[in-house]
């Protein structure tokens, strides 16, 4: 149902449950759990994506099963789970309750162009709880937020870019090629300081400025190192004239 493929050094965790518009039981909850956690572990694993298939992203939970249950990392099975590398949403089709809690959970998403995002739950009374209350706002903001969790309608994936939902919009079916090649490209970055920096950010967030500022020095510390390497090579004439950045000001 899970299954966990590596691409080089980027990390493709896959939702297979077709049938079932890959939602998510217990077991394929259990699964999810154990491939980010294998992610984690894995050191020749440098960015992770997570995707279901074509037709769909997920669905959420398995609302004909109701076998989830409650757990320090999440009823989805990672939702609360902390990972030190970057993820990538890779999603197609509908992306839509605890899918779209599952995206959030991820630092970057990539949609094909008839995506469609929603708290579909409204309609059934369920309530989110894999942190899509607390991350979609931080995201996208208050308003859109509370406009998305109260109304439950659906966003496409062009509104969704706009929001700053989605990071970029491809062709339906290249959603997870794009998310691939994105994972490729930060790989090729010194990883201390791609984890240093996106760890700052995170932990620094709801901090008054003072705060953030500590810990953005003390992760900043933590990459000298490799700040003294790169500054060498810049020096010798790597990467001049932006040479060595991915330029995608054009999608």
């Amino acid at each position: 149902m899970v299954s966990y493929d590596r691409n080089g050094p980027v990390a493709v965790i896959s939702i297979d449950r077709p049938d079932a518009k890959n939602a998510i039981d217990g077991e394929t909850a259990a699964e999810l759990n154990d491939a980010w956690q294998r992610f984690d572990d894995d050191e020749d694993a440098a960015v992770g994506v997570l995707t279901g298939d074509e037709e769909t992203f997920s669905a959420g939970a398995d609302l004909k099963k109701m076998d989830l249950e409650d757990g320090p990392e999440g009823w989805l099975g990672f939702s609360r789970l902390e990972v030190e590398k970057p993820t990538i949403a890779a999603v197609e089709g509908h992306c839509v309750a605890g899918g779209l809690e599952m995206a959030l959970w991820c630092d970057l998403r990539v949609a094909g162009e008839g995506a469609a995002f929603g708290c579909f739950e409204r309609r059934f009374g369920v309530p989110l709880v894999d942190g899509g209350t607390q991350r979609l706002p931080r995201i996208v903001g208050q308003g859109r937020a509370l406009e998305m969790i109260l109304t439950g309608r659906p966003v496409d994936a062009e509104e969704a870019r706009e929001w700053g939902l989605v990071n970029r919009v491809t062709a339906d079916g290249e959603a997870l090629e794009t998310a691939v090649d994105m994972g490729e490209t930060i790989a090729d970055f010194p990883q201390t300081t791609v984890r240093t920096d996106r760890a700052a950010l995170y932990e620094g967030l709801g901090e008054p400025i003072e705060k953030g500022l500590q810990i953005e020095a003390w992760h900043g510390r933590r990459a000298l190192e490799t700040a003294e390497e790169g500054a060498d090579r810049f020096a010798s004439g790597e990467g001049r004239h932006g040479a060595g950045i991915d330029d995608d000001s054009d999608r």
